[in-house]
Formats: structure tokens, sequence, C-alpha cells
């Protein structure tokens, strides 16, 4: 039986609420007793059952039958061949104009239970969720509420770090240390759960003592910094918290069910994640940061995300342009990255956009092929490499993009 992680908040000498995370090590029989529907229940987000203000995404386009067996049967052959022994635990989706033509689902949401995942499984996709951080700033962009070139310290003043843009944190160009090992170097206390604010107050007060700053819009420097300060760019601008933006602006207008921000609150109810042996990775004290990550959903439901942005019901064309342009071109080659985007641009000038994600044992791949209509996504709770050989499946969509793998991100 797999001891959960539960959090408690708790007034300290000094007045300032922490997050505090402990383990329960003796359970109620009760428990025990669950049945196996209720626990494939329990690991479901509640459906969103009010209609107002949703978003109707385009039907799937014709696709010939010839076209859809083709990829199919080489989807099939890829999958058994990369997940020949079993080891893929999660959800793998491949679509073309909107068709699903490759979908599997393996493994439980606890491993060692019976907690079967299916289409409705949410799992973390670690730093695939910067595109939706990204696209919540672009958003507000849209709207008129923040620009792209503003300094960060013109929202929020004690930030001491001159130049640093809004653009500057979208695409990795901030200089800033990533605060996943300066919060760890300066002496972070374990037995609190880390917040976005933590982080802000830490950069703020042990400035000094931080290493590794650097000038920013000088190199290209993949950092989680960036999307845990935009996670609170857009709570200072949209006046809300950053879980109910991401369900008021996307999740809930494109119908994603099963989609939701990880807080504390969640603990009980999440598929938490196992290393490559099967191994139990417990939650720790950097798992209450959003922005870089923290976003559960589906295969189904990235799906919808990719339907929306290969339209205008949510973006302007110019929004979406400036979102998948390379900003980050000092160094030769095909990789680059855009607004919350990683792209491979080839010599004929097509692109791939794509992010992929890893956390703790959690890792996803989102490859999306804009002229060709068509995605590519794998999410799972159980670490494999096999996940990032996915790359390898662009050229059943278009010869002439490469078949490179990327490597991991998150830590």
């Amino acid at each position: 039986m797999i001891e959960p992680l539960y959090w408690l908040t708790i007034t300290g000498a000094n007045g300032l609420n922490k997050n505090v995370f402990i383990c329960i090590s003796i359970l109620l029989i009760a428990f025990a007793t669950v049945s196996c529907k209720s626990k494939s229940e329990a690991n479901q987000v509640k459906p969103i059952e009010d209609t107002t203000g949703i978003i109707k995404l385009p039907p799937p386009k014709p696709l010939r039958t010839a076209e859809f067996n083709r990829i199919k049967i080489r989807c099939q052959q890829w999958y058994d061949s990369v997940f020949n022994y079993g080891n893929f635990n999660g959800g793998m989706l491949v679509a073309k104009s909107g068709n699903i033509i490759f979908e599997k689902y393996n493994g439980c949401g606890h491993i060692g239970q019976t907690d079967t995942i299916n289409s409705n499984t949410a799992n973390h996709i670690a730093s695939v969720s910067k595109t939706f951080t990204a696209m919540g700033i672009l958003k507000l962009v849209q709207d008129g509420k923040v620009q792209l070139d503003d300094e960060l310290n013109k929202y929020f003043p004690d930030f001491k770090y001159p130049g640093v843009t809004v653009r500057d944190l979208l695409d990795h160009r901030s200089g800033l240390p990533n605060y996943l090992y300066f919060m760890d170097e300066l002496g972070w206390d374990k037995k609190y759960a880390m917040t976005n604010q933590d982080v802000f107050n830490w950069l703020i007060s042990k400035k000094a003592q931080i290493k590794d700053i650097s000038k920013p819009n000088t190199h290209f420097t993949y950092c989680n910094t960036n999307y845990a300060l935009l996670a609170l760019l857009i709570e200072k601008l949209s006046g809300t918290p950053y879980p109910q933006f991401m369900r008021d602006s996307f999740f809930k207008p494109l119908q994603m069910k099963s989609s939701f921000v990880f807080t504390p609150a969640d603990s009980a109810r999440i598929n938490l994640s196992y290393d490559w042996r099967g191994g139990l990775i417990p939650l720790n004290f950097l798992d209450a940061v959003y922005g870089d990550k923290n976003i559960y959903t589906t295969p189904r439901d990235l799906l919808r995300w990719d339907r929306a942005l290969s339209t205008n019901l949510i973006f302007n064309q110019d929004i979406l342009q400036q979102a998948y342009s390379p900003y980050s071109n000092e160094r030769p080659g095909i990789r680059n990255y855009g607004l919350g985007w990683r792209m491979n641009i080839y010599p004929d000038g097509k692109k791939l956009i794509f992010h992929n994600g890893w956390w703790h044992g959690s890792n996803a791949v989102f490859i999306r092929m804009i002229d060709e209509d068509a995605v590519i996504i794998l999410i799972g709770n159980k670490y494999s490499r096999g996940i990032y050989k996915a790359k390898y499946l662009v050229n059943l969509f278009n010869p002439s993009l490469s078949q490179e793998e990327e490597e991991e991100e998150g830590k």
C-alpha cells in the first residue's frame, strides 16, 4: 500500500504561514478495502459541468483511409519496438487534422495497484506545462495588459534585476539562475514546501549570495525560475491565482475536463511518479511551485490544446507567430527556442514545434507539426527514455523533418 503525502499549513513564530508536508504511515483500514473502481475514480479530475464560455473546436478534417492505416501501422510498430517489455506506464496519442490515428494506454496510476490508466487519467506533464504558462502571458499581451518588452520590475518594483523583460523570461534569456539549485544551496529548509513567492523573495533578499547571475539577453539558458516568475506575473495582472487562471482561460473553455494545476490540496488524489525500476518517488519541498511544471492532463486534453492553437479561436496570428519565432540565434544548428516552445528550424524553412518534460519520474513529449497539422503526445508517470524517442515518428508526416532525439527537461 502506498503511503500518501499530506500537506499541512502551520503558523510559525514569525507569523508566516508555511506549507509543511508529512508522510502518514498508518492508514485507515477502510482505505485498504476501497474497491478497484473507487481507486480509479478517486484519481480522475471532476468534470467541468458549466458550459458557459465553451469554445467549439473545428471538427476533424477528412483523412484518406490509406494514409490513416499507414500511420497507424507504423505507430504500432514503433510502440512495440520501444516498449516491447511493457515498460511504458502512461498514454500515447498520435493525430492528424484532428483525427486520432493511434491511441494506447498502459499500466496503472499507482504501480502495483489496479487503477488502470485510461483516456481520463491525468498525469504530470512537467515542463510541457511551460507551453500553458507562456500562452497565458501571451493572452495577457493580446488583451493589452502587458508588453513583451516590459521589464519585470515595472510590475514588481522590488525586483532589482534591471533589464530582465517579460520576453527574456519567456525565451530563457533572463540570465537568472535556476531556483531548483540556488534555493537548496542557500539553505532552504526542506521541511517546508517552497512557493513561487518564496522563489521571488529569495531572489530579492539573497541576491548578493546567489551565484551565476548573467546579464539578460546575452545567451539562452533553460531555467525554471523564469516560468515560476511568469506565473506570479499572471497572478498580478489577472488578479486570480495561477491555477484558476489556467482553468478559466484554457481548461474550461476548451473542455479539457481532466486537466488541472497541482496545488498541495491535490496531494491525496494525484498519481505520483516512479523511477524506471518502478520505485515510488514521493513529493518533496519543490512540488508546490507552478508555472514551470505542475499541470496534470491527458493525451486527449493535449490534443484539444493543439487544436485550439492550430486555429485563431483564442490567439490571433500575430501572437502565434511571435510564440513560434526563434530568439536564440547565437549558435549554429537547427535547435532554437521561441516563447514557451522548443523548435527545430530546417534549411527549407520548415519548423517542428514541441516541448518535452521531466519531473521526478514523470516525463512527457508534445510534438506539433503545424504545416502537416499533426501531433504526437506521450505522457508517463514511470520514467522512460523511450518516451523521448517519439521524435522519430515525425517522418511519418514529413520525411524531411529531423529524427533527432531531444534531451530531458526539468531538473
